[in-house]
């Protein structure tokens, strides 16, 4: 797992780079009024805010390396002026690896190129054994 958290995730017009170190975290709680876990658990349960999902995705956005005027403006763009719920899934992957880690080798893969066999999620596919159908019983 990569310490940092730092992913990488095909999302609005690009790949952009995610990462939320502790300055970010720190801001995040402020802006959020919540700890990290708790924002986490907001997003998860259907309960989120909308500096949840806002500012989880403009301070991940800086801590992957973006300008803070470049992340306000990609915030505004893709966040502020689109249905929320859009990125709320991608706001949980971004805080999830800030608070666990990222899957190993995404953060040493080159933005846009990743290596075929690393994870691109941090969620592991789901099993089933039961049938495979999408007919009726």
């Amino acid at each position: 797992m990569s310490r940092l958290g730092l992913i990488t995730i095909n999302w609005a017009d690009g790949e952009y780079s995610f990462a939320l170190t502790i300055k970010q975290l720190i801001e995040l709680q402020e802006k959020c009024d919540a700890g990290p876990p708790h924002i986490l658990a907001r997003l998860e349960g259907r309960a989120w805010h909308v500096s949840d999902v806002r500012e989880t995705m403009r301070l991940g956005l800086i801590g992957g390396g973006m300008s803070p005027a470049d992340a306000l403006k990609l915030t505004m763009r893709y966040v502020d002026e689109r249905p929320l719920g859009e990125n709320v899934l991608i706001a949980q992957v971004i805080l999830s690896a800030a608070i666990v880690g990222a899957p190993e080798g995404v953060e040493d893969a080159p933005p846009g190129k990743p290596e075929a066999d690393q994870p691109t999620s941090p969620f592991p596919e789901a099993k089933s054994d039961g049938p495979h159908t999408s007919e009726p019983d």
